[in-house]
C-alpha cells in the first residue's frame, strides 16, 4: 500500500514537471482585446473639452479599475486631421472586460464628478461630432500590450498607426498568417520598430482589415527602420511567396504624437 502510493505521488509529480510549462506558457500567452476609440471635433473648443475628461476623469477612472496603459494620440501637425480628432487605445483582458466598461464607469462615483462637466454637456453643445469605436485582438505572436523602448522625450516620438484592408475575409486570413507565422512580425522585432500591439479587427468600419501600431524616436529613425525593413532577405522572399499574394487591397498610415498625458 505504502509503495503504491510513493509510485502514484512520484508519477503525480512528474506530470507536473512536464505539464507546467506548457500551461504556464498559454496563461502568459492569453490575447488580449483592444477597444480604439477616435473622438472626431469639429473645434478647439471640442478639443478643449474633451481632452480635459481624458485627462481628468476618463483614464483616471480606467486606471482604478486596473488598466495601467491606456494611449492617447493625435494626428501630427502635418496630418490634414490635425486638431480635430483624439485616438485612445484601451486593452482589455477579455471581452468581457471589454463590454462592462460603461457599466464599471457607471459605478464609479468620482469619475462622475471630475467627468460631470464632460457626461452633463447639453443637447446643442456637445464635447465632439462622433465617436467612431473599434474592436480588434492580439494577434498570437504578440499577444499583450508593450511599451515602446525609446530614449527620447514623448512628445518628439513619432507613432505609425497601419490599417491593411484584405480584399475577402479569406485573404485577411493569409496576411494574418503572414504575421504570425510567414515571418513579417519577426522582422519587425529584429529590426526594433518596437510595436506598442498588432490586433485582428472584430468591428470597424475597415472590415476586413488588420491594424496595428509601431513607435520611433522621430521621423528619421521611422523612414530608416521601413528602408531596412524593404532590404531585408527574409521580407523580400515572404512578399514573393505564391500563398501570401494579393492579401492587402488598402493601406491607410497615420503618424500620431502621443498626448502629453499618454501613458504609451
Amino acid at each position: 500500500m505504502g509503495g503504491s502510493f510513493k509510485i502514484s505521488v512520484a508519477a503525480l509529480l512528474l506530470f507536473i514537471i512536464i505539464t507546467l510549462p506548457i500551461h504556464c506558457n498559454a496563461i502568459a500567452r492569453q490575447r488580449e482585446f483592444y477597444a480604439i476609440k477616435i473622438y472626431h471635433l469639429k473645434n478647439h473648443a471640442q478639443h478643449e473639452q474633451t481632452s480635459h475628461y481624458l485627462k481628468e476623469a476618463y483614464l483616471p477612472a480606467l486606471h482604478r479599475m486596473g488598466i495601467k496603459h491606456v494611449g492617447v494620440f493625435e494626428p501630427a501637425d502635418d496630418d490634414s486631421s490635425y486638431g480635430r480628432r483624439i485616438y485612445v487605445l484601451i486593452p482589455f483582458q477579455s471581452l468581457t472586460a471589454l463590454t462592462s466598461l460603461d457599466q464599471q464607469l457607471e459605478k464609479d462615483q468620482k469619475y462622475k464628478q471630475d467627468g460631470s462637466t464632460y457626461l452633463n454637456t447639453r443637447y446643442n453643445e456637445p464635447p465632439y461630432e462622433r465617436i467612431e469605436t473599434i474592436i480588434l485582438k492580439a494577434f498570437p505572436e504578440h499577444p499583450v500590450l508593450t511599451l515602446p523602448k525609446l530614449n527620447n522625450t514623448p512628445s518628439d516620438r513619432i507613432y505609425e498607426l497601419r490599417s491593411y484592408e484584405s480584399p475577402t475575409e479569406a485573404l485577411l486570413r493569409s496576411k494574418i498568417d503572414m504575421f504570425n507565422y510567414g515571418a513579417e512580425l519577426s522582422i519587425f522585432k529584429k529590426l526594433n520598430f518596437n510595436a506598442v500591439f498588432y490586433g485582428e479587427v472584430l468591428a470597424g468600419p475597415k472590415m476586413p482589415n488588420l491594424m496595428y501600431l509601431t513607435t520611433y524616436e522621430d521621423m528619421k529613425s521611422r523612414d530608416a527602420h521601413w528602408k531596412a525593413f524593404f532590404n531585408d532577405p527574409k521580407w523580400e522572399e515572404l512578399v514573393g511567396m505564391k500563398k501570401y499574394q494579393h492579401n492587402v487591397s488598402h493601406a491607410d498610415i497615420l503618424f500620431l504624437h502621443p498626448a502629453d498625458y499618454s501613458d504609451i
